[in-house]
């Protein structure tokens, strides 16, 4: 639960939050969610729930505003003028430092609820970060390991390979045992830096906060999903703070890949490993975009690339959610390259339903069966709401018509999937968060293919390996594994049902068997009534105390005002029942 008395003691944080957010012109919601940038008080509404379920004011309601300089005020007036309000948000996150950054990067894989424009600005996102001094990254690698880096290390590069907002990377020679022979090997070792778990933290906590302020005080920021995005940032960076997570990630895949030899994932050292600290086997190879010029042949390896992927995701259920560039490493000869894919810590799982659904999904697409993909897209999904399945198919239909009247090389997967998915929520089907960072996978991937081969054929490469899949998913041991299982559980359910039969039939016996039925609108038509009947009854009071003053002719005034208070609560009665609506049926 959100701790209220810590986010209290996070003012200073709260402060540099609403200054940024004023500062790159977006004083209207700091001011409306009700954590700063003007000068009222903190509204009666303004509320959080702390750990015991009770109500406080939200420490992000006051003690913030005072403190926003006037010139930051006209600063952000300044530069709404000059720049959209995607690039805004995107210098926001880029100026409050690691963890909004962070928090940009993964939700840049949200294509169903965020436009297209502020997606290609949460790409830009990077982590420049300064290095950390070598004295703090030798500290934190001896506290963790609880040994002198000497003892851990035959040697350590004191310059970083690579950093980011997380931890810093450095290579290292570490001696190895294998098959009783002793070698020394290159590895790579990924440091958390000091102190970064507690600032994720502490931003978490306020993220938390200020999603729900905003939802609440702003409720067109709703269709975005402000709390469902911070919860999926929050169990994304959770796990990727936690590195012995990304070394049972890397041995998965590595043994998912193990009969693969076109694709490798980096060896894991956990003897030199910990929460904090990442030893992984150093991959010498290429960049992708360096591979060509080295003699690769780049079609291939686009191709192979694309293998990777579908195999990760459609076969196994476990991908890597994020194929860029930099984390795919070209190795081995020209005539026999190997992809090596680095930085598993953000990972995706398909359950083998959503698996199944996703290939029908794609199969359809390269059959060109529009209304194959408008089904198959509604089964990944889970409607929010009554959905016209008519006007529902006829939309995806149209959709998927634009895209798959086109040759197949001339598809753009990414594309299609975006506007297939944003058509879908137009009715309420809400899209499974891992469906989505497997859309984003094979994105990056088709980016990455097109770079190498810009005639790559997309759905045409990928075609045969969903085909495949789809043969294997009904081929004779499978269906006979399934009609295996299905026989166990109708031989469970046969089993149990005549003792659950015979508890029914006990009940009815003894008279405890009731059947309720739930009426969702029942509550709203009693509170409606309860008003009518309430009104009605100050109204008869009212008319005929005033109606027997009148005729007896004593205190005629009093008996006038009676009577026009009746009107005029008949009247607000009136207003307030149309302005509430009819009951729903």
């Amino acid at each position: 639960m959100i701790g209220v008395v810590s986010a209290i003691r996070d003012l200073g944080r709260l402060r540099e939050i609403s200054t940024v957010l004023v500062r790159h012109g977006f004083g209207e919601i700091v001011t409306r969610a009700g954590f700063g940038g003007g000068k009222k008080r903190p509204r009666e509404d303004a509320a959080v729930t702390d750990g015991n379920g009770s109500s406080q004011v939200s420490p992000l309601a006051e003690g913030t505003a005072e403190e926003i300089p006037d010139a930051e005020l006209l600063r952000g007036e300044e530069e709404k003028k000059r720049i959209s309000t995607s690039e805004r948000l995107r210098l926001v996150l880029q100026d409050l430092g690691p963890s909004f950054i962070k928090l940009g990067q993964i939700v840049s894989t949200r294509g169903d609820i965020l436009p297209e424009e502020l997606i290609t600005e949460l790409k830009k996102l990077q982590d420049e970060v300064p290095p950390i001094p070598f004295s703090d990254i030798k500290t934190a690698i001896e506290t963790s390991l609880s040994s002198p880096l000497e003892n851990l290390f035959v040697s350590f590069d004191e310059r970083p390979l690579a950093t980011a907002s997380i931890g810093q990377v450095h290579r290292a020679v570490l001696e190895s045992t294998e098959n009783g022979i002793t070698r020394n090997v290159d590895v790579v070792v990924k440091v958390q830096r000091p102190g970064v778990a507690a600032t994720v933290a502490r931003d978490l906590e306020l993220l938390h906060i200020m999603a729900a302020a905003v939802e609440r005080a702003i409720p067109e920021t709703r269709i975005y999903s402000p709390i469902g995005l911070v919860q999926q940032f929050d169990r994304s960076i959770t796990n990727e703070l936690n590195y012995m997570v990304e070394a049972d990630n890397a041995e998965r895949f590595a043994q998912n890949f193990a009969s693969k030899p076109m694709a490798r994932f980096p060896r894991v050292y956990k003897h030199v490993s910990s929460k904090t600290v990442l030893t992984l086997e150093f991959f010498d190879g290429r960049k992708v975009d360096k591979a060509v010029t080295d003699g690769f042949d780049g079609p291939r390896i686009a191709k192979e690339a694309l293998a990777v992927v579908i195999k990760m995701a459609f076969e196994d259920g476990f991908f890597h959610a994020d194929p860029h560039p930099g984390n795919v490493i070209v190795m081995g000869t020209p005539e026999q390259p190997i992809i090596g894919l680095i930085d598993v810590g953000m990972v995706g799982r398909l359950s083998p339903e959503l698996r199944d659904y996703t290939v029908d999904l794609m199969v359809a697409a390269y059959r060109k069966d529009s209304y194959g993909v408008a089904d198959a897209l509604y089964k990944i999904g889970r409607p929010t709401k009554k959905v016209d399945m008519r006007e529902y198919r006829a939309e995806a239909a149209m959709l998927a018509e634009k895209y798959l009247g086109r040759p197949l090389r001339e598809i753009e997967m990414s594309a299609m999937i975006r506007d297939l998915v944003q058509g879908a929520m137009k009715y309420g089907i809400e899209i499974p968060t891992d469906f989505m960072l497997v859309g984003k996978a094979l994105m990056t991937i088709e980016g990455i293919g097109k770079q190498l081969d810009p005639d790559l054929d997309v759905f045409g490469s990928a075609g045969p390996h969903f085909i495949e899949i789809l043969r294997l998913r009904y081929s004779p041991q499978k269906l006979g594994s399934e009609l295996l299982r299905g026989v166990g559980q109708l031989s469970r359910t046969g089993y149990d049902m005549p003792m659950q039969v015979g508890e029914v039939l006990e009940d009815l016996r003894l008279g405890r068997l009731a059947l309720r039925t739930i009426d969702p609108e029942m509550p709203r038509a009693t509170d409606r009534l309860g008003r009518r009947i309430f009104t009605g009854a100050i109204l008869a009071a009212l008319i005929t105390s005033g109606s027997l003053l009148l005729s007896r002719g004593v205190h005629e005034v009093f008996a006038q005002a009676m009577l026009v208070v009746a009107g005029v609560v008949w009247l607000a009665h009136t207003v307030l029942d149309l302005w509430r609506g009819p009951k729903k049926l």
